[in-house]
């Protein structure tokens, strides 16, 4: 559903042209300093502008409306909103009976008997991350020292960013890229085997982000193409420090005390300006689609700070507080 997590509980609520998109969680413990202030570093860098996003322009200013009491965080529900102004909704008017090919649209109408909001992708759009980025500021300040930092490794192909970019600009299509995260300073013993490994967790939490179609920890698919003396990571002392790290920083769905590591798949963005055959519902032909709106030409350049606030929002939920004295 629209819930994630069982001691760090987020849920989300909006769509992407509706009045606002936000957030609950449940679980943040009392006493945690927090202001609209401390949402503004991670909330740029996953703002639009910049060459190959999106020109909507949205403030994304946080109201704190429930949780908080000077500054303090008070164990309550913590309630955040944020206002949609940047709307352009009649650029959608026709994806209730096109489809956009690549997108949620046609599932979405098929699910919800055609009542679910089409504009901008209502439910199902990338902006409905501006709450995943929000929880993750949160669940940052739970965990520390924990430090998760994720970079993009490529998009369309290419290591070379900004020739990557300059060549698909102008063309109307799009592009995807791959991104790792890692984080460092987790203690061991984090996950459970079985249905609530760390590994599955945070798989779970990464792919309900629109666009996610992989993700591989340590050595990945490498894995598949090693000997188990190649793959094996060496233990070095009793604070679990191997001299590689093919796992990934997970042994049996539990932290190894090792640095955590992953990389995620994300396909290029669905919304494109070159004509396309999709399916129209009212004469059940297929016809051409020229889709019309403001998005993305690569929705990975945006991605790396929503997949720490992913990671953090797991180890979070894992039960991790500084200085517990159960791990």
């Amino acid at each position: 559903m629209n819930s994630f997590g069982r001691i760090f509980r987020l849920s989300v609520f909006g769509e992407s042209h509706g009045s606002a998109i936000g957030l609950v969680i449940d679980g943040v413990p009392p006493g945690i300093s927090l202001s609209a202030s401390d949402f503004e570093h991670d909330l740029s860098r996953r703002r639009s502008g910049a060459q190959g996003t999106t020109p909507r322009k949205e403030a994304d200013l946080p109201k704190i409306i429930s949780g908080i009491y000077k500054e303090k965080t008070t164990g309550a529900p913590l309630t955040i909103l944020f206002e949609n102004s940047d709307v352009r909704s009649s650029d959608y008017a026709s994806l209730l009976t096109t489809p956009r090919p690549g997108h949620a649209d046609f599932t979405a109408g098929k699910k919800f008997k055609g009542y679910a909001d089409p504009r901008g992708g209502g439910h199902f759009s990338g902006r409905m991350t501006l709450a995943l980025v929000a929880a993750g500021v949160v669940a940052k300040k739970i965990i520390a020292p924990v430090n998760i930092t994720s970079e993009i490794l490529e998009i369309g192909g290419e290591t070379d960013i900004q020739k990557a970019l300059d060549a698909i600009a102008g063309t109307g299509d799009s592009i995807g890229g791959i991104i790792q995260c890692t984080a460092s300073g987790i203690p061991v013993g984090l996950g459970e085997p079985f249905f609530d490994s760390a590994e599955s967790l945070i798989s779970h939490l990464v792919f309900s982000i629109p666009a996610i179609k992989g993700i591989e920890f340590g050595s990945g698919f490498n894995a598949a193409r090693m000997k188990g003396g190649e793959h094996n990571d060496p233990i070095l002392d009793a604070s679990g420090k191997t001299l590689t790290n093919n796992a990934g920083g997970i042994n049996g769905g539990i932290s190894n005390g090792n640095e955590l590591l992953f990389r995620v798949a994300v396909k290029p963005t669905s919304s494109i300006g070159l004509p396309q055959e999709t399916l129209d519902l009212k004469s059940g032909k297929t016809g051409t689609l020229q889709i019309q709106g403001r998005h993305d030409t690569c929705i990975a350049l945006r991605m790396p700070v929503i997949l720490e606030a992913a990671t953090a929002i797991v180890l979070a939920d894992l039960g991790f507080l500084a200085g517990s004295s159960s791990l």
